[in-house]
């Protein structure tokens, strides 16, 4: 009679990037082999993975945009990992794009520096991309610490900026992404600003159909969730955030921040206080989840964001736009 042996495989993954695998054979002595593997980077701006580790190579990236109608459609915006939209001077909007994951190859329209940005990229470093500006804002953002300032005097050089003949200035302006990260900038990769929750790691908060960010005048904004993307809709001007590859702006995150403009809103040499603590409503996973936010006495402290009970509120991996809205704006949100 002929005997079969049994032979069992039992694969352990015990730790990430290790596999042991236990071998038990006819004579049931088990062998043990273990096996190690590569882990996937995690882009430290968006909590995705980044097969190709790019993000964990190179610095942040921040481009200052316009945000006007005569600046739409704007370029790059849905490769960003992080955006935040201030209020400046006139009482307008303008974003301060974070780019490390991807490089676009058109940014724009690029626009000029203004007092809140320092507030905003002191932690991240990097490499910070603008055309002009006041001198006091221009003196505000060379405060900070190593940031490489790339003026458009300075990308001419690289060609890592250029104008767009078809288009009148000064809403003709774009950065190339890849030539400006080629300037070079530390840290190098940059710190986390937020966490994110796990796969399958439940959320509480209060669902959420869609909600207004009441910035001044003509510049309220509209996110609403989309259940299929999974993802917050921007509506901008009463029409849909388009970009100029015909992508819908649609961040997994949108963060609002209340905060202190100092000298008021719109005026000449207004900025927001990003020191301190304030209240925050976080809108990610289709709901609401209202909190604080909170920041060291170091501007080079990373803000955090915390729940009712004390508890970091962890986000969706992917796209965060951090609305700056001032202390008493109202918040428009339809269950």
């Amino acid at each position: 009679m002929r005997r079969l042996w049994a032979l069992v495989v039992v694969v352990v993954l015990v730790a990430a990037g290790v596999i042991v695998v236990v071998t038990r054979h006819k004579n049931n002595v088990p062998e043990t082999t273990t096996t190690t593997t590569q882990a996937i980077p995690i882009a430290p701006l968006t909590g995705l993975p980044d097969p190709g580790g790019a993000a964990l190579k190179r610095p942040a990236l921040t481009v200052k945009i316009e945000n006007t109608p005569e600046a739409l459609p704007q370029w790059g915006i849905d490769q960003a990992d992080v955006v935040y939209e201030e209020i400046v001077n006139g009482g307008i909007t303008r974003l301060a794009a974070i780019f490390n994951s991807q490089a676009p190859a058109k940014i724009g329209p690029v626009r000029s520096v203004r007092p809140t940005d320092t507030q905003v990229v002191w932690p991240l470093g990097g490499i910070f991309a603008f055309s002009g500006g006041a001198p006091y804002a221009i003196t505000s953002i060379e405060t900070v610490p190593g940031l490489k300032l790339v003026d458009e005097d300075v990308a001419d050089e690289t060609s890592a900026m250029y104008r767009d003949p078809n288009l009148y200035p000064p809403h003709n302006l774009f950065g190339v992404g890849p030539a400006l990260f080629a300037i070079g900038g530390t840290p190098a990769p940059p710190p986390a600003l937020f966490t994110y929750r796990s796969a399958g790691e439940k959320l509480k908060g209060t669902k959420v159909a869609s909600f207004v960010v009441n910035f001044p005048s003509i510049y309220p904004v509209t996110w609403t969730w989309d259940a299929t993307s999974q993802s917050w809709d921007r509506t901008l001007f009463g029409k849909a955030d388009v970009t100029g590859t015909g992508v819908r702006e649609s961040p997994k995150n949108v963060v609002v921040m209340y905060v202190n403009y100092v000298n008021g809103i719109g005026t000449l040499n207004s900025y927001a206080d990003l020191q301190g603590s304030g209240t925050a409503d976080i809108f990610t996973n289709g709901k609401e989840v209202t909190g604080t936010w909170s920041r060291g006495a170091s501007m080079s402290d990373i803000i955090t964001y915390q729940n009712a009970k004390g508890a970091s509120i962890d986000l969706t991996p992917g796209q965060t736009w951090v609305e700056i809205l001032d202390d008493g704006a109202a918040l428009n949100v339809t269950p």
